[in-house]
């Protein structure tokens, strides 16, 4: 009854044609997703700023190569413990105040960081402000996926990345601002100042309402059908996507309550189990392709350019500490614009195609970058020519990264899982970004030292060499489906057609 419930909306919808993409964006879904999405200028930030602050604080805090690596890496573990919390608290506490929760902890965290007198009160700031980075990193997109129409999800739910790389860009302008104070003074500005978005974040969340899916799941319908409304292109797409998650949510089409009583509330009860243990196929394949678009999105050291790039353009001899800093705002500045050519893209070309060729330019300014670095290193004196080339094919590398593998990896994990899974799927894919990213910069000077830094991103290339394998075999498109019919476009091998699914082979069981 349910299902010839849904189909009857269905049709319903298809004779008002909605599918057609409007010619104006929905106004008040984009405004939702910017302020969900500005949880993520917190990650942001703290990358850029640590990039040129960890300059300063090695020379007043008097510390090593392998202190600065923890230093620069560990937040990504710390973030571990706000990523694996958020799921449960978002399905507690709501996707908006989880958002309030992710400033309140970052704005300790940057004003303990800018008070810090020494390098263990360092490292316990730099816990604190982690854990607020986790539960952005997860929410923001999660959010953003839950409002957004089908016809401009992708676009949306990219805006946390947009935030990301505007974040790394304020952080490196803020490197290069107090770069001129007392050393002891300069980088604890950088570091506090971080706090100021988290105040913003608190106020603009009271304009914010709350997820549809999740009032939904606490049995609010009438709540959820006002929201759905108001971010929806259509009347009779609001009704679609009504009908649509409360079949997810296990409530009757008929049942046109305000308020009902859901038995079945996703608290994370039996989700980890679904997820790991028993996983359909379908569930099995959202899984690993969720999981391993956040691992080759990092393993293509990404962080390590974002993170290490003074010590780049140093290796590539630049020696003034201004000229790296610039050289940095440059790398900021190139990360921004083209994610921003990003956005507009994602609804229009889809997810596969940005992607794939995303990685094939990843691919050639890796091995380039490394070409050049290894020249430079082995040369007697300084070849401009490499230098140069190592300049252009860092740039080019963050500008095809940011087009495609930076804000799809986020976009596409958010909108894959069911409504059932999708808090703690999107939490995992969260904890495998951050662990891979963690790894890879808390081991990059030990690694440039022991293979060269030329060696070190041939070895970034070979993985993404890999990664884009694997995104042409596991990622089939997700363009223009809405989240409660995802699931059925997985549990298939050979994700090759954009929206045909018959041309794809048959897991086994």
């Amino acid at each position: 009854m349910e299902a010839k419930g849904i189909a009857e909306t269905q049709k319903a919808v298809e004779d008002f044609d909605p599918v057609k993409k409007p010619i104006k964006r929905n106004k008040y879904a984009f405004a939702c997703a910017i302020l969900a999405s500005m949880t993520s200028i917190l990650l942001g930030y703290d990358v850029g700023v640590m990039s040129g602050a960890v300059i300063y604080i090695k020379r007043d805090l008097k510390i090593s190569d392998v202190q600065i690596e923890i230093l620069m890496g560990i937040i990504n573990l710390y973030s571990l413990v706000g990523s694996c919390l958020a799921g449960r608290t978002s399905d507690w506490l709501g996707r908006r105040y989880t958002i309030v929760l992710a400033g309140a902890i970052f704005f300790t965290g940057a004003l303990l960081m800018g008070f810090s007198p020494n390098y263990p009160f360092l490292m316990f700031s730099r816990f604190v402000a982690g854990i607020g980075i986790g539960y952005a990193l997860m929410i923001a997109p999660v959010y953003a996926a839950e409002v957004a129409p089908a016809s401009s999800r992708g676009f949306l739910t990219s805006f946390p990345e947009v935030f990301i790389n505007g974040g790394i860009l304020l952080g490196y302008i803020s490197n290069y601002a107090f770069s001129k104070l007392p050393l002891h003074l300069g980088w604890r500005l950088m570091l506090g100042i971080g706090s100021i978005p988290s105040v913003i974040l608190a106020v603009g969340v009271l304009a914010m309402p709350e997820s549809p899916r999740w009032l939904i799941i606490r049995g609010r319908i009438a709540d959820a059908r006002n929201v759905l409304n108001r971010t929806s292109d259509s009347p009779e797409e609001a009704q679609l996507r009504l009908a649509e998650i409360k079949a997810a949510a296990g409530i009757p089409e008929s049942c046109d309550d305000d308020v009902v009583h859901v038995t079945k509330k996703s608290d994370g009860g039996g989700v980890w189990k679904e997820l790991f243990l028993y996983p359909t196929p379908a569930v099995r394949h959202i899984l690993i392709a969720a999981l391993g678009i956040h691992f080759f999105q990092q393993a293509s050291g990404i962080d390590a350019v974002v993170l290490y790039g003074p010590t780049i353009f140093q290796k590539a001899g630049i020696d003034s500490d201004t000229e790296k800093l610039l050289a940095t705002v440059a790398v900021g500045f190139t990360k921004t614009v083209f994610i921003l050519v990003a956005t507009f893209l994602l609804d229009r070309v889809g997810r596969r195609p940005l992607l794939l060729t995303s990685s094939g330019g990843m691919i050639i300014s890796l091995f380039t970058l490394a070409t050049s670095l290894t020249i430079d290193d082995r040369s007697n004196k300084k070849q401009m020519w490499a230098v140069g080339l190592s300049i252009a094919s860092t740039l080019s590398y963050v500008a095809v990264f940011s087009i495609g593998a930076g804000p799809i990896a986020w976009v596409y994990s958010s909108e894959i899982f069911p409504l059932r899974l999708r808090a703690q799927g999107s939490a995992m894919g969260v904890v495998v970004n951050r662990v891979t990213s963690g790894i890879i910069s808390m081991t990059f000077l030990s690694l440039s030292k022991g293979i060269t830094i030329g060696g070190a991103f041939f070895l970034f290339a070979a993985l993404a060499t890999i990664g884009w394998i694997f995104f042409y075999t596991m990622l089939p498109e997700t363009q223009g489906k809405t989240l409660e019919e995802m699931e059925g476009s997985f549990g298939h091998f050979w994700a090759k057609s954009k929206h045909n699914d018959s041309d794809q082979i048959q897991l086994a069981n």
